[in-house]
């Protein structure tokens, strides 16, 4: 296994088509990614697709979705000619969840919002990317303050395997000229003051010039907004 640090080197240089290139030559099969239907995602199955690097993509169905969110993905579904790949949370598990702490419990402490993230979303990804050998993410580094120290590549130590962010270093003006300039479609949300878009009772809309992440799970602080998917790797 190559260590980050020679991949990074390879890297180097490359803008967000080359790095999707690369990943998909290097990984093959063995790469996917992954969409919550945001807009980076989106413009990574765009991308895959103009580059004529068809990806595996996978989605993460925590059950509470908007319906503007599942009317995105169906409407990506179509116009790409796409199947996604569907992980949902385990039945058993939701039920426990549920039974022990009620739909909410996300408000009530950070402990019990994480067990309902483990169980809809860490959970599932864990299922999502085994045996795989690297996931693609829509992650930036302007995207908050538990992001800024994204890369273009990092070794992911909890899943065990690379996790690629071809727009590590785009500015959210990046990612909306290129969705306009390619009409791409988008969560209809984003039109409503919903710049970060996740499970509808965890997401709200913010006011202009708020940080782009501060309508997810507003009651917490900024440090802690983040669902597990994406706790900072170790480096290969």
């Amino acid at each position: 296994m190559n260590s980050c640090s020679e991949y990074q080197h390879e890297l180097n240089g490359l803008d967000a088509e080359g790095i999707l290139k690369w990943t998909i030559d290097k990984f093959g099969s063995g790469a996917a990614l992954a969409t919550s239907f945001g807009a980076e995602d989106q413009v990574l199955t765009d991308l895959s697709i103009a580059i004529g690097r068809p990806v595996r993509i996978f989605t993460l169905d925590t059950g509470r979705f908007f319906q503007e969110t599942y009317d995105l993905m169906h409407t990506t579904m179509k116009l790409y000619r796409l199947q996604f790949e569907v992980y949902a949370p385990d039945a058993d598990d939701l039920a426990r969840l549920i039974e022990a702490d009620g739909p909410n419990l996300f408000y009530e402490s950070i402990e019990k919002r994480k067990a309902c993230c483990a169980v809809r979303k860490t959970m599932p990804l864990r299922r999502a990317t085994e045996g795989r050998d690297a996931w693609i993410t829509g992650l930036r580094k302007g995207q908050s303050v538990t992001r800024n120290g994204t890369e273009a590549i990092e070794w992911d130590e909890v899943h065990g395997l690379y996790k690629i962010s071809p727009l590590h270093d785009w500015t959210e003006d990046q990612v909306w000229a290129y969705l306009r300039i390619h009409s791409v479609p988008f969560n209809a949300l984003h039109e409503k003051g919903f710049p970060s878009i996740g499970c509808a009772p965890c997401t709200r809309a913010v006011a202009p010039g708020e940080d782009v992440r501060a309508g997810r799970w507003w009651w917490e602080l900024p440090e802690h907004r983040e669902c597990g998917l994406h706790n900072r790797p170790k480096k290969g």
